[in-house]
């Protein structure tokens, strides 16, 4: 998908290998004071350093999981620069499988046995949740860059996804899960509903989808 606005042109395409650091620092950014995220892995005040390490291990590890299984990581270009990136995975790939064992075990060493049990819990809820859809999209990422925010880059980019979904035909549409009123909005803006509202250690959240048919 290519966006021709008054002034630039802006690219959304799979990202490229070289990008893959900066993607990473993108989401980073993005999550870093993530309501979901932050009880996971332990945030403090006194233990922020070991919490950045814990997200920086899980964030590294979900890119290149989704690279080696050929995920979708598709990136928003602005002057050939990666300023945008969403991770997504299909449902019935192989991605599930591979994360219970190769994934998992190394998220456990960098970030703990029980943090890494509660994330498969809170992944196995919401995939329960979306059994009746079929065989759909889930944004598991998505993040713009810092410095571009209020520019329209992520509705750009979550645009950009509705050509991922026509594309498949056996896909039933996109799925999200977000914890703040405000990404709720963004999201409904652009045609998801809510399907389920759920709540993780204490943190409240929507699971919002998008049918292909409105893609």
């Amino acid at each position: 998908m290519t966006v021709e606005t008054e002034n630039e042109t802006l690219r959304v395409q799979y990202i490229a290998a070289e990008d893959i650091s900066i993607a990473a620092s993108l989401i980073y950014q993005a999550y870093h004071d993530d309501p979901l995220l932050q009880p996971l892995l332990n945030y403090s005040e006194s233990n922020k350093a070991s919490y950045e390490k814990k997200l920086r291990a899980l964030i590294r590890e979900e890119l290149n999981t989704f690279w080696q299984e050929k995920q979708p990581l598709i990136g928003l270009y602005k002057q050939d620069r990666l300023k945008a990136v969403a991770c997504v995975f299909e449902s019935d790939s192989q991605l599930q499988a591979q994360r219970y064992w190769h994934w998992r075990l190394k998220l456990m060493l960098s970030a703990g046995y029980l943090q890494t049990n509660q994330l498969i819990e809170k992944e196995q809820t919401i995939r329960n949740a979306l059994s009746s859809q079929g065989n759909y999209y889930f944004l598991a990422f998505i993040a713009v860059d810092p410095h571009f925010h209020g520019q329209g880059i992520g509705r750009y980019l979550l645009r950009g996804l509705n050509d991922l979904v026509q594309s498949n035909e056996s896909a039933s549409g996109m799925a999200v899960f977000v914890t703040q009123d405000k990404h709720t909005a963004f999201f409904a803006s652009e045609g998801f509903t809510s399907l389920q509202h759920l709540t993780f250690n204490n943190v409240q959240g929507e699971l919002l989808f998008k049918s292909a048919e409105w893609h």
